[in-house]
Order: C-alpha cells, then sequence, then structure tokens
C-alpha cells in the first residue's frame, strides 16, 4: 500500500541546527533544513530549507531541484553570468539537472525544495 503523505504550515516546519554554507563565498552565512520525504529508490527528496544573507555557488549535476520560494528574496544566475533571476516568495525556480550557478540571498530565505536525480545522466 501506498502511504499518502502531507505536510501542513511549511512556513514553520521545524529545521536542523544553523551550521555554515559550505559553498559560501561569504564569511559567516549559514544554511539549515529538514528532509520531509525520500522517494524508495532515493531519487526524489523533499525538504525545506532556509539561508541567511550571503552568496555561494550552486551545482545541480548529480539530481535537479525546483524551489517554492516561502519567504526572503534572492538573485540566481547561471555559471556563465547569463541568466539571472530575482526570486521571492510565491515563486517557482527551476534548476534542471546539469546547472550550474550562484546565488545571492538578500533576505534570509525560506523554501520549499525536491531534488530529482535522473538516473541515465
Amino acid at each position: 500500500m501506498i502511504d499518502l503523505q502531507t505536510f501542513a504550515d511549511l512556513a514553520s516546519v521545524p529545521l536542523g541546527a544553523f551550521a555554515d554554507k559550505p559553498t559560501s563565498l561569504t564569511q559567516g552565512q549559514t544554511e539549515a533544513s529538514a528532509v520531509l520525504w525520500t522517494s524508495e529508490e532515493g531519487r526524489t527528496k523533499i525538504g525545506v530549507w532556509e539561508c541567511t544573507p550571503g552568496r555561494f555557488t550552486a551545482d545541480r549535476s548529480a539530481a535537479g531541484e525546483y524551489c517554492h520560494i516561502l519567504s526572503g528574496r534572492a538573485t540566481v544566475t547561471n555559471a556563465d553570468g547569463s541568466g539571472s533571476r530575482d526570486i521571492g516568495p510565491g515563486d517557482l525556480l527551476v534548476l534542471p539537472q546539469g546547472w550550474t550557478g550562484e546565488w545571492v540571498i538578500h533576505e534570509h530565505m525560506r523554501k520549499l525544495f525536491v531534488l530529482s536525480a535522473d538516473p541515465a545522466l
């Protein structure tokens, strides 16, 4: 039987402890997250993430990411400097598998994320 699950009030989901952001280009930038669901084969994960203001690099070579912004503001830019997008509450950002680039968090951000890995890539 498939277990049907729901998650309410994503703005209040408790997260783990804040820790230094490993790919940060800004000293003191921290992040925290909580995984809400993982698929049986482990290729899809859904969770909530928060990050303090600053700048960091991101690499989606292993899995695409879909981000629904719950609060905060950021600018996301492709690694080659093209395709810059400003995002904020209510926006859905799609980072296809293979994408690399940079985030600049302007206001403390919380997002719902879905990571999805295509095993063929």
